[in-house]
């Protein structure tokens, strides 16, 4: 046959498939999840989770050390208190559990780039992201919290804040708190593209955050919409965020991709514990090739446009780039 176009020309050597790669991915884009909690000599695994670990501060240098050898140079921290009450109040005491790992990371570790969840859920006594009026979320008297808890991130040490609350002007409230106490360098990485998911079930058993009534998605948004999602996004660039995320990542490609072309900030998209903990089961049936499968995940996330990927799989990823698998 006379063909003139042939595309497989270009996909004859392991080098020629990568010199032409569309994609290019690099370890310093990834970001670790981390639960810390109080407690001694605590690395406790997550039932639902196999391989990640809830860890006490004094446990807590050893993962980090981990992954700064994995080349892992960011993390997202998690905090779970002892003590819950109606207000959230360990979110943003000084002494909180996140506030003391921040200081306690930084000491050790003074090299790695620490992100901070900004929420009420796992300090609520109901497990709602934010104060209650009845049944519902107050989202304005909720608005000052999450400010508060955002100050003492930074002043703790936090190089950026991630709020994942969903309230309606979160982003200009933490924003103008911030600024107004000296921090107008730290970003804000919004969860601004963030669906009520049965992708989140595990992250609920891991950070004891599941409502202790009904669900949230009366500020979550619903799965079904696409015009909404690119509302919050634009929204909270206009209140400040200097990055935007979309959660969950499988099954929000969609929306990574529409938001990455839309927005003039970088985009981030979290691969959630429903994912890790799918793709841990099937691997552990004998089902499917693990570090084939998270591989092509993250390289879905990255093509649709993601310049930052926030997963459990964060070293596995970082070991398939070492080794020229993906990336």
């Amino acid at each position: 046959m006379e063909l003139i176009q042939r595309p497989r020309r270009l996909r004859g050597s392991e080098t020629l498939r990568k010199m032409v790669r569309e994609t290019r991915m690099d370890k310093s884009s990834l970001m670790y999840p981390l639960f810390v909690m109080e407690g001694e000599n605590i690395q406790e695994e997550i039932p639902s989770m196999e391989g990640q670990y809830r860890y006490s501060l004094d446990r807590l240098p050893y993962k980090l050390e981990e992954l700064t050898r994995a080349g892992v140079s960011s993390v997202m921290l998690f905090g779970i208190p002892d003590h819950k009450d109606e207000v959230g109040s360990g979110a943003y005491a000084q002494d909180g559990i996140v506030q003391k790992a921040l200081r306690e990371a930084k000491k050790q570790f003074p090299d790695l780039y620490y992100v901070t969840d900004v929420c009420m859920c796992e300090y609520t006594s109901h497990g709602h992201c934010g104060v209650l009026c009845g049944h519902d979320v107050d989202n304005d008297k909720t608005l000052e919290l999450l400010a508060e808890t955002a100050l003492s991130h930074a002043e703790a040490g936090a190089d950026m804040v991630a709020p994942s609350d969903m309230m309606d002007g979160r982003v200009g409230a933490i924003r103008e708190k911030l600024d107004a106490n000296g921090f107008n360098r730290i970003p804000i990485m919004s969860y601004a593209v963030k669906y009520a998911s049965a992708f989140y079930g595990p992250f609920r058993d891991a950070a004891g955050s599941a409502p202790a009534f009904g669900d949230r998605r009366s500020y979550q948004m619903d799965f079904h919409n696409r015009r909404e999602g690119m509302k919050e996004a634009l929204t909270d660039i206009e209140e400040g965020a200097d990055i935007i995320m979309v959660k969950p990542a499988l099954s929000y490609l969609d929306m990574v991709s529409e938001i990455s072309k839309a927005v003039n900030v970088p985009v981030a998209a979290y691969s959630v514990s429903g994912e890790y903990a799918m793709v841990k089961a099937a691997a552990k049936m004998g089902w499917i090739d693990e570090e084939r499968i998270v591989g092509e995940m993250a390289v879905g996330a990255y093509r649709a446009g993601a310049q930052i990927y926030i997963t459990y799989y964060a070293e596995m990823i970082a070991k398939l780039m070492d080794e020229g698998r993906i990336g």
